[in-house]
């Protein structure tokens, strides 16, 4: 999850071309033996640490008054607030893995497995810099004129930062959690200006439908955009419920999917708010925005988990958390392109896979039966509805 989060700007918009790219074979060596190569190098490059670094960013170069330095700040800040408020709910404390990268960077994994509350919930920051290819920065860009550079044109240094996380709970009528918020640079390459962007969000994946609590969640991500920009919340919560989940230059325009299992035709959950390319105000005024986003992750969710996490439920209440996850899980493995392009590309394994819940079940043909609470809530991943 740790590569996930440094490399999901990248994923978002289209890089699993530069993996390709890349990483394509010579003669007489196949794409397996090329790709298990590629594994093996990452593998090797972690550098685990005893504890985590006072920072991940680079001494001398990225100081206290640039936005790289600024956003790690918020980031960490953020895992520490974050675990300390689910820690206090669970009960139990976060697993910590922290390890650098000689290519630049590193990451700080937490995750709390087995708990009282939450099967498994994990809070995941990286910060990462270095170089990618020239399709990887069109891709990243739209910017077409890539195209007209060569195949001399080198590689173009980028910074990604980021914390992404996923909460899956207990009790079937808590309902699981994701966010991440990341910031992304290039540097100027080949003539080509610099960019900046910001991304990220936060929805919610309930196994039923709960009116006050959507009300409540979705409530509290109004708020923070209405403090910023009365047009942040319509346009983000259509953004979510969509997903730009990625990108492809047709015409010059980049092409939206509806964030949907598309095999079930449903969406992964009930939405909240979600925004990517983010540039058009000055930096300052976009990171207050993401920093109040992320910090609203407790207010907006927790409240929700306390007032469920000692609800009665019953065996087949159960057995459609289940089956919920099992849809999770098909969405994080066969769309989301975060966790496919970490695992061929010899991502950490364990931060890549602490998206997955502990357990999931896949009932053959199962279907709700019609007027029921679980049938209420496919109607909901298929027609998305507005709660505030």
């Amino acid at each position: 999850m740790a590569l996930h989060a440094q490399t999901r700007s990248l994923q978002q918009r289209g890089s699993g071309r530069a993996f390709s790219q890349s990483c394509r074979p010579p003669k007489r060596v196949t794409l397996s033996k090329c790709r298990a190569s590629t594994m093996e190098r990452a593998i090797e490059a972690e550098e685990y640490l005893t504890h985590a670094p006072v920072s991940l960013l680079r001494t001398g170069i990225d100081t206290e008054d640039t936005m790289r330095a600024k956003f790690e700040k918020v980031i960490r800040n953020a895992q520490d607030s974050i675990c300390s408020a689910i820690e206090e709910i669970d009960g139990k404390k976060f697993h910590q893995d922290a390890w650098t990268r000689p290519g630049g960077g590193g990451g700080i994994s937490r995750v709390l497995q087995d708990g009282n509350v939450w099967e498994k919930a994990g809070v995941n920051v990286s910060v990462v810099y270095g170089s990618m290819p020239p399709e990887a920065y069109r891709a990243a860009t739209g910017k077409a004129e890539v195209l007209t550079k060569g195949a001399d044109a080198g590689r173009v240094p980028f910074f990604a930062a980021g914390i992404s996380s996923v909460m899956h709970p207990r009790n079937p009528h808590c309902p699981t959690m994701h966010f991440n918020y990341r910031y992304f640079e290039t540097e100027e390459w080949n003539g080509i200006p610099g960019q900046w962007w910001f991304g990220g969000g936060t929805d919610i994946t309930p196994c039923y439908v709960v009116e006050e609590d959507m009300k409540h969640f979705h409530g509290t991500y109004k708020q923070v955009c209405d403090r910023h920009d009365p047009a942040y919340y319509p346009k983000f919560k259509k953004w979510c419920d969509e997903y730009f989940r990625t990108r492809a230059l047709r015409a010059g325009h980049a092409v939206r999917i509806r964030k949907m299992i598309k095999h079930r035709g449903e969406t992964r959950g009930l939405g909240g708010i979600f925004f990517d390319d983010l540039n058009d105000k000055d930096p300052e005024t976009i990171l207050k925005f993401s920093t109040d986003a992320v910090n609203h992750v407790v207010p907006a969710y927790c409240p929700i988990v306390q007032k469920h996490m000692n609800d009665a439920f019953t065996p087949e209440e159960k057995q459609w958390q289940q089956v919920r996850r099992g849809r999770y899980v098909e969405f994080n493995l066969v769309y989301d392109r975060g966790t496919t392009f970490g695992l061929k590309t010899g991502g950490r394994i364990e931060s890549i896979l602490m998206s997955m819940p502990l357990t999931a079940s896949w009932l053959y043909d199962h279907q709700p039966a019609a007027g029921s609470k679980e049938a209420e809530l496919l109607d909901a991943t298929r027609n998305a509805r507005n709660w505030v």
